[in-house]
């Protein structure tokens, strides 16, 4: 309680309104990229389990590229979490009553960008996963033939193949979580100044 006493009096309103903005901005963060990111892991793992009623010749190469991308996207999403969860860490320094254990600005700002750069470049390798999924989507509706009469695997559109878009739907909605949480940090950190 003391110390809680001692940092409103040592730390400035805006020090504290900052390290409020981190705190409730990088739990919310890391919560949204988490369940996004849990989500997208069970879509991708349903997308990779082979179908027993068709064999093997009909994975087509373009689901596989788009399973990988957004393995890929995922992954840099667990770095993007991360990053939301240090910002948790930034707010109790800066609560912190002694200021030379506060965090720098110079480096909070290089941890946004580090941060705005990790999820844009998951929201990058994500959206090429998801074009990839859905031309091939598209290529098999197009193929398809208006009746019963050939069967060919390959042509089927599969529900399975709906869950890697899906996948990577959620990877880019959970990327743009965490492009928004740095942005608005950043500008909470540096804002503009007044003419």
């Amino acid at each position: 309680m003391s110390r809680k006493l001692s940092s409103t009096v040592t730390s400035s309103p805006a020090t504290q309104q900052i390290a409020t903005m981190f705190r409730v901005v990088g739990w919310i963060s890391l919560g949204l990229q988490l369940t996004l990111g849990a989500v997208s892991g069970v879509a991708i793992l349903f997308s990779t389990i082979p179908s027993q009623e068709l064999n093997d010749s009909a994975a087509n190469p373009g689901t596989g590229f788009g399973i990988f991308l957004a393995i890929c996207g995922v992954l840099v999403l667990f770095v993007s979490a991360f990053l939301a969860f240090r910002y948790t860490r930034i707010a109790k320094r800066l609560e912190d009553p002694n200021p030379s254990l506060r965090p720098k600005k110079t480096n909070t700002i290089k941890i946004l960008r580090i941060s705005l750069t990790v999820s844009v470049v998951g929201m990058f390798l994500t959206l090429l996963g998801a074009e990839a999924a859905a031309g091939l989507l598209l290529a098999k509706a197009l193929t398809q033939p208006t009746g019963l009469a050939v069967y060919n695997p390959e042509r089927i559109i599969r529900p399975l193949d709906v869950f890697v878009i899906q996948a990577n739907i959620n990877v880019i909605a959970a990327h743009f979580v965490g492009i928004v949480a740095a942005l608005w940090l950043l500008k909470s950190v540096h804002p503009k100044h007044s003419k």
